[in-house]
């Protein structure tokens, strides 16, 4: 295994795969301070202001001289505003997509909207946090009485709840966000069933929600208000009475073979470290080509983790509109850390700092390499419907179980998430696979982790993870359990974008 990697001749650092000693001297290089794993060295001397580069990118910019053989670090290194090329559409191309008879399939529950789910979920909604307890008690109950054991062809009973739904503007972007994460969910095709509770005088009310949508109630549709029930006890009892009744019509499904083109790839980074950029991330965009030549869909998010590589996928959008979409999202960002009196530099974290990223832009660079190397065919908004096939982006938030929410919203049916410090974390009623950078976090967190990538460092290609990872995408999908929903994660993970004022 390389000692440190180069990873474009144009760079004027390089990545330490190992801790590096002081006066060492590696690949004919002296090493002046102790560099610390998965961070980065000057292999020539870097004038004050000059930029930093890495991927072939600038990163930031050297506060003071650092001469080569120096750690390079935040310590060392500043952002600024600099001048990117934006060239919407320069290096989009044809997408060799597989011909039918090759595609791959997978077990999958076929909806009658035509959707395909990996799961069947039926779920306990919320419209406003004042329900949440009750919702919990209902879903507590069902697996506490183990009725579920007669049901082999459901998955659980799930109480997703959240902490707003009331104090909000109901004209306002609050409201819409809200109204458009809770319908995601619950059509969602990971979910069979769907049991409603309110509290009465919300903002968010539940008939106005389902008119909106022109949703009825049915037999697997279901809605429960404590205030017109007559409290906690009676509503929690209906509760139940009405998933009891549900159990049998949600069981009916049976999973069927189904296209690989069905399944819509939820992408998200957390606990990123040095390595992220070059193993776990770039082999789940290898991952996602696959995906994608197979008709299927993948949705890249976190908008304030592309900052500052925004540019490389403008670059792949196939209109100027799609391009020009995204870099209004940015520009929202920017305006809206600038009022709440945060900048986009206050990402990374101090965790991603540990663990070797210096800059934004440095952790951006590596977050976007798990959308791969295809077009960019559409910007959608927050928890909005994805409709289009291949490569979209969703704009959410860098906060993981927020931006996972919207995806899940979205339609996402199954979720790759790539962790280099190591990260507990599952959604859902969609499986989320955990892909580990480093060989390291996987011995240290094994029962939390799916694939190791940390053997790219060794020298497996990209091309051979990304197999792996598309073996194993379609493994979950067919049913195939996850180390996080052995844990049993994903109850709590559910988290929609509250934005704007609290009232």
């Amino acid at each position: 295994m390389a000692r440190i990697i180069k990873l474009s001749d144009s760079d004027n650092i390089v990545l330490a795969v190992e801790p590096l000693a002081a006066d060492e001297s590696v690949d004919g290089i002296a090493v002046r301070t102790r560099v610390p794993r998965g961070h980065k060295m000057a292999v020539r001397d870097i004038a004050a202001d000059e930029p930093v580069v890495k991927y072939g990118q600038i990163i930031g910019f050297a506060r003071a001289p650092i001469a080569a053989g120096e750690w390079v670090h935040e310590h060392n290194v500043y952002v600024r505003a600099f001048a990117r090329d934006h060239v919407p559409g320069a290096s989009a191309h044809a997408t060799a997509m597989l011909p039918e008879a090759e595609r791959a399939t997978f077990e999958g529950y076929l909806r009658e909207s035509g959707k395909v789910g990996t799961r069947n979920y039926i779920a306990t909604l919320t419209s406003v946090n004042c329900s949440a307890s009750v919702a919990r008690f209902i879903a507590e109950e069902i697996e506490r009485s183990g009725v579920l054991r007669d049901y082999p062809n459901i998955d659980g009973v799930v109480a997703l709840v959240h902490g707003t739904g009331c104090g909000i503007d109901v004209k306002g972007p609050a409201y819409d966000l809200l109204r458009r994460t809770q319908w995601g969910i619950a059509s969602n095709p990971n979910v069979g069933g769907v049991l409603m509770v309110g509290l009465g005088c919300e903002a968010f009310q539940i008939p106005r929600w389902m008119k909106s949508y022109g949703v009825e109630e049915s037999a697997t549709f279901r809605t429960v208000t404590i205030q017109e029930t007559g409290g906690t006890r009676k509503t929690v009892d209906a509760g139940v009475r009405a998933i009891v009744e549900m159990l049998p019509l949600v069981d009916r499904a049976r999973r069927t073979p189904q296209p690989a083109s069905e399944l819509v790839l939820a992408l998200q980074c957390g606990g990123s470290d040095g390595y992220s950029g070059i193993s776990a991330n770039p082999a789940l965009g290898a991952a996602v080509d696959l995906l994608v030549a197979q008709g299927g869909t993948a949705i890249l998010s976190e908008t304030p983790e592309i900052y500052g590589a925004e540019h490389l996928l403008t670059s792949r959008a196939e209109t100027p509109e799609v391009a020009e979409t995204l870099i209004e999202r940015i520009r929202w960002w920017e305006a809206y850390t600038a009022r709440h009196g945060m900048e986009m530099n206050n990402n990374p974290s101090p965790g991603n700092k540990l663990g070797g990223l210096t800059t934004i832009l440095e952790k951006s660079l590596g977050a976007a390499a798990k959308g791969g190397t295809t077009n960019l065919r559409a910007v959608y908004e927050y928890a909005e419907l994805v409709t289009e096939r291949g490569l979209v982006f969703m704009d959410t938030p860098g906060y993981d179980p927020v931006s996972a929410t919207g995806q899940v919203a979205g339609g996402a049916n199954v979720l790759c998430f790539t962790t280099g410090r190591g990260s507990a974390f599952g959604c859902k009623p969609t499986p989320s696979i955990k892909l580990a950078s480093n060989s390291h976090v996987y011995e240290q967190m094994i029962e939390d982790m799916d694939v190791n990538c940390g053997d790219v460092l060794d020298g497996v290609s990209l091309a051979q993870k990304g197999e792996e990872i598309f073996a194993e995408i379609l493994r979950v999908a067919s049913g195939g359990r996850t180390k996080s929903e052995a844990l049993g994660y994903g109850d709590n993970e559910f988290v929609p974008w509250s934005i704007g004022a609290t009232m």
